[in-house]
């Protein structure tokens, strides 16, 4: 099968419907979502490697996401979908239930005058919907060169009983991580000589949100 752009790129729900991406290929074995994907660089080598794993980016700005949607065609990888939406909106409210595997958020908006923090993706609401939509040990990688906003993401995950920090964090990415699996942020920022702060958090088995304290 040869793709062409528009077999890559899919519409978002409308109003009051709800998304399960699993229908898309029913024969592949779990689905991830990253949430920002930009030009889809990190998105391609993730779906290259692991072809029986259905991808979902999600790219609000129109350019990236026609960049993305036409960079999957060309190598014709048949195990992603591109999005354009409000990443917001489509976690919070368009998103089945325990439908998810892993979701990537990599470099998110960090809005960083105070005035502006309410614009931020990470919200107490925001990450309750992550645990509603993602399967039972289902994991949120969450990936910034922000350090306050950083700070603000694991205080919110902290927050939310059924989520569990994995590990130390954060970690400061190594220059060891090959540059093609890293996003175009990233590669963009450690030219910088940004650092990039990096954590993931494993959602609790069973849908008690209560699990989260015996862990």
């Amino acid at each position: 099968m040869t793709l062409v752009t528009q077999d890559v790129m899919v519409a978002p729900p409308a109003e009051g419907e709800i998304l399960d991406a699993r229908m898309w290929d029913t024969s592949l074995s779990s689905v991830e979502i990253e949430i920002g994907c930009g030009k889809g660089g990190f998105l391609l080598e993730q779906a290259r490697s692991r072809p029986d794993v259905l991808f979902l980016g999600v790219e609000w700005a129109n350019k990236y996401y026609k960049f993305a949607a036409d960079r999957m065609a060309r190598w014709n990888v048949t195990n992603v979908r591109i999005m354009r939406t409000d990443a917001a909106v489509l976690v919070r409210r368009q998103l089945v239930d325990t439908s998810v595997s892993v979701m990537h958020v990599y470099h998110p908006d960090p809005w960083p005058k105070k005035r502006h923090h309410k614009r931020r993706l990470f919200q107490p609401e925001f990450v309750d919907a992550v645990w509603r939509v993602l399967v039972p040990e289902g994991r949120l990688h969450v990936q910034t060169d922000h350090e306050e906003y950083f700070a603000w993401i694991v205080d919110v995950l902290r927050r939310q009983d059924g989520m569990r920090q994995i590990g130390d964090g954060p970690v400061v990415r190594s220059d060891d991580v090959p540059e093609s699996l890293r996003t175009n942020f990233e590669i963009k920022y450690r030219r910088e000589g940004r650092s990039i702060y990096r954590a993931s958090w494993l959602k609790c088995g069973g849908d008690d949100q209560s699990l989260g304290r015996e862990l």
